[in-house]
């Protein structure tokens, strides 16, 4: 146990690139610190980009699914007009791990960045949203480029849902390994 503890200790604040099979460990973690009562999932992004659909989509997925305190789907996203907004209705006890697409690397397509960190909404695009989160994960839906808006205006919708699929099936994962060790 005590090394287990150092190395996270080590490792809090760093982001790390995982595949999508190791998200549902992420969550796990988070989950033995935090009652899933006391989680918001914070999905940014909007349903007008494709790429930028990750949030959304991932946050519809989730409320679908029955996990509590989604903020962010598609029939109500949160994007750079809305956040503030939806960051006041968060319950300060609440821990939020917060989710976006990026732009990444050549090689990074389809990696997520987790981090026990905030997140930085709108980086890749300039944007100077607050960070957000305790805990978070950037999925790389794209290639950073000159144009990043452009980038995500044409990425693969079939990525992007993929990619959000993935995340929710980790939570839910997660979420019912919870539940089957308290009961």
């Amino acid at each position: 146990m005590y090394k287990r503890e150092l190395v996270r200790q080590q490792t809090r604040g760093m982001r790390r690139g995982i595949p999508g099979d190791q998200l549902a460990l992420f969550f796990k973690n988070i989950l033995e610190r935090h009652a899933p009562d006391e989680i918001t999932f914070l999905c940014i992004g909007t349903d007008r980009s494709t790429g930028d659909a990750l949030g959304p989509l991932t946050g519809t997925l989730l409320e679908e699914r029955g996990i509590p305190h989604v903020i962010g789907t598609l029939a109500s996203p949160c994007d750079a007009d809305t956040l503030a907004q939806k960051l006041a209705c968060i319950p300060a006890h609440h821990a939020v791990i917060a989710l976006d697409a990026c732009l990444g690397p050549k090689d990074a397509a389809g990696t997520y960045y987790v981090s026990e960190q905030a997140l930085l909404p709108a980086a890749a695009v300039g944007g100077s949203l607050p960070p957000v989160g305790e805990y978070s994960v950037a999925a790389v839906v794209n290639v950073n480029g000159p144009r990043p808006y452009s980038v995500l205006q044409m990425t693969s919708l079939y990525l992007v849902m993929e990619m959000s699929r993935v995340l929710a099936d980790a939570v839910c994962e997660a979420w019912k390994a919870r539940a089957a060790f308290h009961s």
